[in-house]
């Protein structure tokens, strides 16, 4: 049986979310979407999942559809929340884990959203952060994710506007701002895994498989550690892929991915604690 880069990505995001965390994606986000149903259905079955732009509480949707806003994201939910509610549960830190991505994300987990280039006369004018500013200080924790790390300008030493708060700012850190979230937990990359050490600077802790080292620092914009012992991202289990091609059999998390990436494929190892 082989697997696809893809799917090991969504599983590893999956494993980002502990069992009976508030979880919550934003708009436009297939890949933290398939990885929060993964998760619900695998290791992690008393989260509590808010399903994104139809703020449905844990629904049983038959199938992750192309678009975020479709009805069929509702269906089985235990309870739709209004716009304003999550807004409320979030500022109160009643959210566990919120997934973030950005246009660029910088060595303190800041990310952009807004803008690239000047301000007031940007290169690149991108979608906005929606509410994701607020929210972003006072969720308990952020895994931060991005399908362009390879790409040589995602991962940057300066945000050219920060619209979601990392662990430290230009001006002052979570703890001088007064923001009561716990900032970037996780980031996960195609090329691999970052937490964030004490000074709150993303550190590299896995690789995935066909990567190396020395790979991610030429793909990365700003100095970073290492983990002692860099090991390799642990491979999907058998139930994972199922669960994966079962929840988005339309592949919709491949949205996100250079088609480069796509074509990275692996041979599974049969692991005995599945019924493979």
């Amino acid at each position: 049986m082989t697997y696809t880069f893809d799917e090991w990505f969504v599983v590893t995001l999956a494993r980002t979310i502990s069992d009976r965390e508030v979880v919550f994606h934003g708009f436009g986000s297939p890949c933290a979407q398939v990885a929060m149903h993964v998760a619900k259905r695998t290791h992690a079955p008393d989260m509590l999942l808010i399903e994104g732009a139809m703020y449905a509480v844990n629904p049983n949707p038959p199938f992750i559809p192309p678009t975020g806003n479709d009805s069929s994201l509702k269906q089985g939910a235990a309870y739709s929340m209004k716009f304003e509610e999550f807004f409320d549960a979030a500022i109160r830190g009643d959210v566990d884990r919120m997934f973030l991505s950005g246009g660029q994300i910088d060595a303190y987990g800041n990310t952009n959203v807004t803008a690239v280039g000047p301000l007031e006369k940007p290169k690149v004018k991108l979608g906005g952060g929606g509410g994701g500013c607020n929210i972003s200080a006072t969720i308990g924790q952020l895994t931060l994710w991005t399908t362009r790390h390879r790409s040589g300008r995602t991962l940057v030493d300066k945000c050219d506007f920060i619209t979601d708060i990392g662990h430290v700012t230009p001006a002052g850190n979570r703890a001088e701002l007064g923001y009561t979230g716990g900032g970037p937990q996780w980031m996960v990359t195609e090329l691999g895994v970052f937490d964030y050490d004490s000074e709150g600077r993303a550190r590299l802790i896995e690789v995935f498989s066909d990567v190396d080292v020395d790979t991610v620092r030429e793909a990365t914009g700003f100095e970073f550690t290492t983990a002692a012992d860099v090991k390799t991202v642990a491979s999907p289990t058998c139930a994972e892929l199922a669960i994966v091609r079962g929840i988005d059999p339309l592949g919709v998390r491949k949205s996100e991915f250079d088609p480069a990436e796509l074509t990275r494929t692996y041979d599974h190892v049969h692991d005995p604690g599945c019924n493979c």
